[in-house]
Formats: structure tokens, sequence, C-alpha cells
């Protein structure tokens, strides 16, 4: 008898090195889960052929839009971004499925000289094309100069190899995944250079009326909703049962302690009307149970997890609560705002907007420029 053809599902993809890394490890989760083909579809966005900085290009969405005109044509079944380029406003008809297993938040700096930040000196030029970074790089008060870059991994390592800058500042998430950890200097601690809301995340993205392919489903629990959630019975060949793609993707890819903690940072992001290009910093965690594993290989490095908010007993706090710090800068890191709160996982969203309330309250968009 000859082999059923087995079903195929298309990933919608940048086509730059980290994008093409990124999109790789999710089509190789899909094919060891699901027994399914994965085709990557190679997306130019306007980021892409536009060199201009993304302020310019009108900042948040310019990564991401031609990958969701993809899903909404019908070229591609699913795509994958970078967390921290997704607009917090949903497009009609596509929803966020799964966000799968944080990398490291952290940024790093590269200097080819092998010189840490405090060792840079006055004067020293640090390439960045992020206006977070550049703000709080400003407000450490060292004497550094700022200098806008733009480009992938390799350009911008190369723009300091070659001394247009004397360092850059990257993800270490992109840079771990790109396999290309052996060019950092140094780690910088989020006290140091709080992330962006979403780094070091990925977010998969599709349809939200998708079924997913005959046969893809074989083995996954479905409840009678059609959702695939473990609850009840398992989707076979030729049962009938159509099962939700975002449900399927869910199932296979998302990581609870991930999504927690970006749904706060992103429900912070949209309450302070900051995109992407604002001096806006955010990160989350989910604290452990007293004695507890880490809740997730990539949501924060050991010495973070370490750190615990409030109360002073140096204990983790209570299991089923979420920290967010917060950052809002001037652009020229003169005024600086901190903020954390601490809240429940039962409601994420919340908390970034309680977060966001504080920062307002205390002037954050005088700050941003937008008021």
């Amino acid at each position: 008898m000859p082999r059923p053809t087995p079903a195929r599902l298309r990933l919608g993809t940048r086509r730059s090195a980290l994008a093409l890394a990124q999109s790789g490890m999710v089509a190789d989760e899909l094919r060891a889960r699901l027994g399914v083909e994965v085709d990557l579809v190679h997306i130019v966005t306007e980021g892409d052929r536009n060199k201009a900085a993304i302020n310019q290009l009108g900042g948040t969405g310019v990564f991401v839009s031609a990958l969701r005109d993809a899903l909404l044509a019908g070229e591609i079944d699913l795509a994958v971004h970078s967390l921290k380029d997704l607009p917090t406003a949903q497009p009609e008809g596509i929803t966020l499925a799964a966000i799968p297993p944080r990398e490291d938040v952290r940024d790093v700096l590269i200097s080819p000289s092998g010189r840490r930040l405090a060792e840079l000196g006055p004067g020293a030029r640090i390439g960045t094309g992020s206006a977070r970074r550049a703000a709080q790089l400003l407000a450490l008060g060292l004497g550094l100069e700022v200098v806008a870059i733009r480009g992938n991994v390799d350009t911008r390592i190369k723009k300091a190899i070659d001394g247009e800058v004397d360092a850059v500042v990257l993800a270490k998430a992109g840079l771990a995944r790109l396999d290309r950890l052996d060019a950092v200097t140094e780690i910088l601690d989020p006290d140091v250079m709080l992330p962006a809301p979403g780094q070091g995340a990925l977010a998969i993205e599709c349809l939200i009326a998708a079924t997913a392919p005959t046969g893809v489903t074989t083995g996954c629990p479905v409840a009678p909703d059609g959702n695939v959630t473990g609850a009840d019975g398992s989707a076979t060949p030729g049962s009938g049962v159509e099962v939700p793609l975002a449900g399927l993707l869910r199932f296979v890819l998302d990581d609870a302690p991930s999504s927690v903690a970006v749904r706060a940072e992103r429900a912070f992001l949209a309450a302070i009307e900051a995109g992407c290009t604002a001096p806006v910093g955010a990160l989350a965690r989910v604290v452990p149970a007293a004695g507890g594993a880490s809740t997730s290989r990539g949501q924060m490095s050991a010495d973070e997890r370490s750190r615990q908010p409030a109360g002073g007993s140096g204990q983790p706090s209570r299991a089923g609560e979420v920290c967010l710090r917060a950052v809002v800068a001037s652009p020229d890191g003169g005024t600086v705002l901190r903020r954390e709160l601490i809240g429940p996982t039962a409601d994420p969203e919340a908390l970034g907007r309680r977060l966001a309330d504080d920062l307002l309250s205390a002037g954050a968009h005088t700050l941003m420029g937008t008021r």
C-alpha cells in the first residue's frame, strides 16, 4: 500500500538569518510533535525593504504587517514573529496562538576591545537602533555617545569591528539562536538595561478560523468545544473532528510561564500607549513556589531569580504571583521613572494596566513626548 501523503503546514517567516533560525526552531518542533511537513515561506516586510530608522517607517509593525497580510490572503498557515516587534492591537481574524519557551531576556554589550560598559569611558560611541537602549545608556551618566544604527546582527557587530562604533548593544536571545554568544563582552543586568516588552519571546500567529490539516491532529486531545486542551478524547484521521489550528499550536508550542509574563508586559505597553520604538522597558517573571524549580528555561537568568521582589526576606513569594518591572525614560536619559508591582498570575493583564497607570500618574507621557 502506498504511504499517505504527509500533512503540510506553511510557516511564514522573514528571511533574515535570525528570523530563519527562529522559524526553523518552531518548524522542527512541529515536525517532531505532530509528524507534519513544514514549509518555510519567506516574506519580505517593509522593515526589510527600507533601511531608514524604524521610527521613520512608522515604528510598531514594520516587520509584522506583511506576514499578517500573507495569513489573511491564505498564502501561509502560521507566522513566526519576534514578539517584541508585535503591535499590542490584534488585527481582526488573526490570533496570537502560542508563545514558546522564552529565551534569556537580557541585553548584551559587544566590544571588540574587550572593555565592559563601565570601562569604555566618556565619549565612547555605542551603536543601537533602540530608543529604549539609548535612553538607558545615557541615563547611566558615563558620558557615552549613542549612535543610531540598523541592520542584522552581523551588520551591527561588523560596525563595531570596523571601528564605526566602539561597541554595540544587542539582545542576548538573538545571539543565542544564531550561536553567536562567543561575541558577547558583557551581559547587562536588567537593573542597568531593562529589556523591551516581549524581548526573548517568539509569537506564533494564525487565522482564528483556520483548522488543522487532516492527519495533523492524530493523538492530540480535543475538548468538546474543539479546543485542543487535553480534556477529552482525541482527534484521529477520518474522525470528522475539525480542530482549530490555534488550539493545536497552543497545545504543542505554548509555554504557560512565558505566556503569563509576556501578557503582563504587553498589557503594560498597550496601556501606557507606547509603541516598540518608545524609550520604554518592561520585564515580568512568574514567581515560583518556595523551594520550587524555575518556571521556564528562558524566563530569567539565575541571578535574576535570586533577587526576589519585595518583602526583603530573600525567599520567593507565594506561588501564583507575577512580578512586573517597568521603566520609562526621556530620550536623552535625563529623567527616568521606574516602578514595580506584584499581582496574581490569574490576571497578568490587570497587573500591566495598574503599573501603566502608576507611571502615567508620575508623568510618563511627558517623558515620551506624547502629551
